[in-house]
This record gives C-alpha cells, structure tokens and sequence, in this order.
C-alpha cells in the first residue's frame, strides 16, 4: 500500500472517531442520560425481578431471576410452588436454558419470564365433582306424628266393614320409634275369621341414622338385609347397616373419566350422547373431567379443547355407567339378629328361632364389586359369594354361587346373569338355579314354602324411534315339585298426536296356543285430564272393551275424578269414585261393580301432627316433614322451593307436609306482610329432615319498638338540623333531623330525651309509646324544656 493512500484511509478513520466522540459526550454535557443498552448482553451479573408466565398462562407471581455469563438461573423451589414437576433431580438452582423440554424466553418490555414446558410437567387438574348438591347435615325436633287411613266397603251379600290402619311416630334426634297396625270391625254380615274384629300390630320399629357415617340402627320388627341371589325375612331383633340414602348428595357407582393434557390455557366442552354436558375453563397441563352427568348405560362422550386463537381438538371416547357396581373402596353391608317372625299378619306377637343373617358388597375395583350373603340358624348354615363385573363397554356380567346345610341336607344354588343398556335398546338375563336340598332363613320355620328349583327369565326392549318401542319377556319357572310355568310377553308402544299415545300387548303360557291380547288408546285433554279406549281378549277367548276418562287432583288441592265402563262377554262393569283433597285430609269416594255385585266403599286419611305444643292436621305423612314457625305471627306467606304452600295460622305455625328425607330443601317466608316495626333478619333457609321425623324451622322476628319524634322550642319553632339529642334509658345518641325530626328505636313504656343545643345548654322532652304497637308512630311536636 503507498503511503498516499494510506493517508487517505487515515483521515476518514480520524474523522469517524471524532463525530463517535462528539455522539457520546454531547448528551453528558446537556445533562441527559445515555440510552440504555438494546439487550442483557451488555450486563454479565444481574438480578431480576420478573413477572413469571407458563405456557402463556399468567401466574401472578413476580419471581427473582439470576442472570449469570448470559444464562438464567431460578429456584426449584420457585417452579415447585407452580406445581412444576421437573424430571430427575435438578438440584436447588436450575438452569433455565440448560434443563431438556423447558424453554425460556426474557420479554424486556414487559419485564416478563415466559416458560414452555410440557403439559405433564403441571399439575393435574380435576374439574367437576361426584356431589348432585353442597350436603346439608339433616336435622330433627321433638315431636309425634299420627297417620291413619279409615275404609269403609260394603258389597252386596258380602256384608259391610270398616278398617282403619294407622300409624303412630315418635321423633327426636335419637331417633324414630314407630308402631303401625289395623283395626277391623264387621258391621254386618258374617265373620269369617277373627281378623273381622279387633286391633292386629304389624311393626314397632325404633331406627337412628347416622347421616356423617352412613350408618342405620335399627331394633325391633326388622326386615333383614339382601342381595339379588339371597331373600329377606321379618326378624324381631336388631340391625346394622350401611345406608346410602342418607347421602343423596354422594353418587356410590363409578362414573366415566376424561383425561386429556392442554399446552396452553384452553377450554373444555363435553358433549354426552350428543347433548352438551358441561364447559370448563382449563389451565395448562394434565386434566381429568369428573363432571359426567348421572346416567345409566352405553353412551358416548365427545371432548372438545379449543385454545385462545380458536383451534379445536374433538375425542370421541365411548363408556358404559350401571349403577349396579360400587365406587372402589366404597362399601355397603347389612348385618341382622334376632327371632323370625311368624304367622305376619295374622297374629300380633308370634316369633320363631333365633336367627343371623348378614349381607357384603365391597368396591374391589371400578369394574369388579364383590358380593357375599351369610345366615345362620340352629338348623341352617349357609354361605356365599358372588360380584358383577363390567365387561368394559359390553355391559356387566354377575354370578354367584351360594351352599346351605339344613337339618343335615346340603344344597347348592348357583346365579348368572348379564345385563346391557343404551340407548337404542337393553337387553337382560338372569338365571338361578338350586340343586339337592337348598333352604334358606325364609323356609326353616314354614313348613308350607318351599323354594323353587330353577328360574329363569329374559327382557328386551328396542327403540324404534319414530315407530314407538317394542318390548318382549320370557319367564321359565320350575317350582319345588318339578311343575313348570313359562310365560312370553310382547308389548309396543308408540307416541301419537298431542301427547297422546297406543299401547299393544300380548302375552301367552307356552303350551298354550291361546294369546292374551290388550290394545290401550290414552288421549290427554290437559294436564289434568286424560281419556283411555281399551279393548281386551282374554285366553280363554272373552272380549271386552272399555272406556276410562280420569281427572287428577291439583297439586295445591281440590276435587278429582274418576269414571269407567266396560262391556263384553260377561256382565258390564261399571265404576265411579271422587276425591276431594284438603289441606287437612283427604276424602274418597265410589262404587263399582256389575248390577249383581256392586261394592260401595269410603276413605278418609290423613295425618296429625304435635309439635311446638300445637296439633297439626295435614294429608298423609309418608316422610319427613317441617313445621315452619314465624314467631306468633300470623298470615305470613310460606314458600317451598319456590312454590307458596300456605300461609302461617293465629299462632305462627305452618306445616309443610312434602318434604323427603335428607333433602336440602329451600324454605322462604314472604315479609311483605309483616308490620313496619318488625324485622326479620333472615327469609329464606335450607335445611335437610332425618327420615320419618320433622323439624321445627323458626324464623326469628324481631319487634322494634320505635317512634318518630318532633322536637320544638318554647316557641314551637323546630330544633335545628345536626342537634344531638340522648335516649336516656338506652343511651342511644342521634341527632335532629329535617324539620325538627328524630328517629329512635328500642323505647320503654316511659321515655326521656335530653338534647344538647348549639350553645352548649341542654333541655330535656318527655314521651310514652304503646309497648303492642304495630307501626311506627308520629310523636309530637314535643317542647324540649
């Protein structure tokens, strides 16, 4: 290179240098401050406070970051906390662009972490519940219940009776201790048997749940505990058991899951047999959706995720629900002792051998619950074990194999049986079959039953849609003395015009080349009303039509109906009866019968309710029920889930008669009614009633006794706005009002006020109020002296 050039190539460097210099040092001698640097990669050290984001989800979290040779660095510890699960063991301090899968970016602008990891590094989500609603504990007050039920037939040349059952309950939070039996009377014509006059006991039963625990105790007239394959019996003794219908906000069968993973924040709709079931909001990571609806059968599920730029992702997963099987480790069993009841019915004390009888159901598995029955007498010993299994989408599988030995006589009896369900159609089979000398509790001490031999029987139902649906039924039985009966049973039926709808059946024994045939037209005119045509053949070849129109009593109460004719090969058939329904009972009435045998008959029941030392009269209390009381006052409007049931009577009670065990039911009161000067700081309560009990619901009302209180001077001119003015006998403070105006509450008979004027002197006012009042009186004007 020549020394010109050079030269040349100098001075544009000299000059470069000096317009880079002048580019630095003329902002410092302005006083402002240099630009800072474009990127981190011109601090080596640094520490970070940075806002922490996962897979585009926000954590709301501002975490210390650690930037060391241009990598970041941040606790486990921290990531730990998110609910990260990292792989291996990566110590106190990760390496954020050292660790495999997980990617770190540093938005300098929003001064931001963003990581993306893979979704099963997060951590799982489960959305939805197994509870129908929040469980409420169920509740019970003191009280008795009476129901009873009075029937009076009398029937040409058969004579005239009277039977009146009922039913007597004791209720507290120990428990409910119950009696039900009958009383007869023949009041003309012959007696055929002592049962004609008298009283005769069916059951005394005292039963205690333990709604927390599942549990039921139960001592008395019992009936024991069963499965599909064993039998119950009467026992007059005591039994423990676990009762699921105390929980009506757990469901015990296993329920399908849906799992899936989101790599970013997403939602989740489930569509159940092509309706929607649920959407879901979902964060990052793995999810399991438990929110199924409760529904029985083969069905199909289809998961739909769509993230926050729209892109769906659809899985169509099918399952299959039966409530036959237990959740896994769920448990349910029946354990029985005492004497077998004898002659039921008949006679009021009569007991047998003493006896033992116990039942097991266990959740092995979501697929597999297993089953087993013992009972033990001094002449009978029997055991066996059984489950169901669910044969993944083809429905369930059960057997069982059970032996006994009786007065020495060993038997054996063995049960199979499959069941399938969707929604096209359903199919059933089941099969029990006994060998050599089988016997259980219910034949040790009846000598007249026996147990048959063998029994089988076969259901299917198909849905055909728009043609209706078809039913079909085989039944086989072989009873203990080799005779056999076989039945076939077909039926359809179809949907027609306005809600109305035809019904076909037909049935025969095989053997028999005669069929049985009914064929049904029901015509609804509104929701109360409905017409029925029918026509019949009968095996033996006899025809009959007949013509039925029914009106139905209103949910609140009144008249209905019920009217029929039928006209044949034989005589005609007629019939008539009305009932009249009452908030305090129910009355019935009819006749029926050909011309040469009519039947009149008559029925009243009802139930009497004492509880809060008032008698209650209601229509017949099969449940739980709830005294609502409102504190002595009267004509308060009730309402039960939503629907006004009453109003409440002179003393301030209601008697809501509708209310089903361990419901969380919802109770209002309607404030409207209430005087000005009362208050209620609660109107609306939702309690659940322990079985066969009732509750005491109060609704505390507060009577306020107020007044309004102008206040003057000697010279009847108002106290100025802002005075302060003393309640003497509660030490209430307030201050005057518009127009001379005060408000005070919680008054006496007797009242003094001693108010404080602007120039410091004070004057005192005298009153007196009706303690009875029922609004809010205008006092006044009062000269404060």
């Amino acid at each position: 290179m020549s020394p010109g050039w050079a030269r040349r190539i100098q001075r544009p460097l000299w000059l470069m240098t000096g317009a880079c210099c002048l580019m630095f040092v003329q902002p410092s001698e302005a006083g402002e401050l240099p630009p800072p640097p474009s990127g981190m990669e011109a601090v080596s050290d640094a520490q970070l406070f940075l806002e922490l984001v996962v897979n585009q989800m926000n954590t709301g979290r501002v975490v210390a970051v650690q930037q060391r040779d241009g990598h970041l660095f941040l606790p486990a510890s921290v990531l730990a906390e998110t609910g990260m699960k990292l792989p291996g063991n990566p110590g106190a301090e990760v390496d954020l662009d050292g660790l495999p899968g997980l990617h770190s970016e540093y938005d300098s602008v929003g001064q931001r972490l963003l990581l993306v990891v893979p979704p099963q590094w997060l951590p799982d989500q489960f959305i939805g519940n197994r509870e129908n609603y929040p469980r409420t504990p169920a509740l019970s007050s003191f009280g008795a219940l009476f129901n009873y039920d009075l029937y009076l037939n009398d029937t040409d040349d058969a004579g005239t009776y009277l039977a009146a059952w009922n039913e007597v309950r004791l209720f507290d939070s120990w428990g409910t201790l119950s009696n039900t039996g009958q009383y007869r009377r023949t009041l003309s014509g012959d007696s055929v048997s002592t049962l004609d006059n008298g009283y005769l006991r069916y059951d005394t039963t005292w039963r205690y749940s333990d709604d927390e625990r599942m549990l039921t105790y139960e001592g008395g007239d019992v009936i024991s505990g069963a499965l599909p394959w064993s039998n119950s019996v009467r026992l007059g003794g005591v039994q423990f058991s676990r009762d699921f219908a105390v929980r009506p906000d757990l469901v015990t069968y296993p329920l399908p899951q849906f799992a899936g993973e989101a790599a970013v924040p997403s939602s989740v709709d489930l569509f159940i047999n092509g309706y929607k079931s649920s959407s879901t909001d979902l964060q990052p990571g793995p999810y399991t959706l438990t929110n199924i609806p409760f529904i029985n059968g083969a069905g199909e599920a289809v998961v739909v995720t769509t993230d926050a730029l729209g892109r769906q992702v659809s899985t169509t997963v099918p399952f299959y629900v039966t409530s036959s099987l237990l959740q896994k480790g769920l448990s349910d069993f029946s354990v029985a002792a005492g004497t077998l009841r004898r002659d039921y019915g008949l006679k009021d004390f009569s007991y047998g051998p003493g006896v033992t009888s116990g039942s097991l159901r266990y959740g092995v598995s979501d697929s597999f619950t297993l089953e087993s029955h013992a009972e033990a007498a001094d002449s009978l010993t029997l055991g066996g074990i059984g489950g169901n299994w669910r044969l993944g989408n083809f429905g369930v599988l059960n057997s069982a194999i059970s032996q006994s030995r009786f007065e020495g006589d060993a038997g054996e009896q063995l049960s199979l049986g499959y069941q399938y369900s969707s929604q096209r159609y359903s199919f059933s089979w089941q099969r029990l079959q006994r060998r050599d000398q089988y016997a259980d509790l219910s034949v040790i001490d009846s000598p007249y039953i026996s147990l048959s031999r063998r029994s089988e029987q076969a259901t299917l139902s198909v849905n055909l849609e728009r043609w209706g649906s078809l039913g079909a039924g085989y039944f086989d039985v072989r009873a203990a003395d080799d005779s056999r009966t076989r039945l076939l049973n077909l039926s359809w039926s179809k949907p027609l015009w306005r809600n109305s709808s035809f019904y076909l059946s037909a049935n025969r024994e095989i053997g028999d080349s005669n069929w049985a045939v009914q064929a049904q037209l029901v015509i609804p005119f509104d929701l109360r009303g409905s017409l029925a045509i029918s026509s019949e053949r009968s095996k033996a070849g006899q025809s009959q039509q007949r013509v039925n129109y029914s009106r139905s009593v209103p949910t609140e109460g009144g008249v209905g109906f019920n009217l029929g004719y039928a006209k044949g090969d034989g005589p005609n058939y007629r019939q008539a009866d009305v009932t009249w329904r009452l908030q305090s009972v129910q009355l019935q009435a009819g006749v029926y019968g050909t011309s040469d045998a009519e039947t009149r008959w008559a029925d009243a029941s009802g139930s009497l309710v004492w509880m809060d030392r008032q008698v209650f009269a209601a229509n017949r209390i099969d449940d739980a029920f709830v005294v609502v009381s409102t504190d002595g006052f009267a004509d308060i409007p009730v309402r039960y889930e939503n629907q006004q049931v009453g109003q409440t009577d002179k003393n301030g009670h209601l008697l809501v008669p509708w209310s089903s065990a361990y419901y969380r039911g919802k109770y209002e009161i309607d404030p409207l009614n209430l005087p000005a000067n009362v208050r209620s700081p609660n109107v609306e309560q939702r309690i659940a009633v322990r079985r066969g009990s009732g509750y005491l619901l109060e609704f505390p009302l507060t009577r306020v006794i107020a007044a309004s209180i102008v206040l003057v001077d000697a010279q009847q001119r108002e106290l100025p706005l802002g005075t302060g003015v003393l309640h003497e006998q509660s030490g209430a403070r307030t201050v005057v009002g518009w127009d001379g105006l005060v408000y005070l509450e919680n008054l006496q008979a007797q009242n003094s006020l001693q108010v404080t004027l602007a120039d410091g002197k004070t004057c005192n006012a005298q009153f007196a109020v009706d303690m009875q009042q029922s609004q809010v009186p205008l006092i006044g004007p009062l000269v404060c002296q």
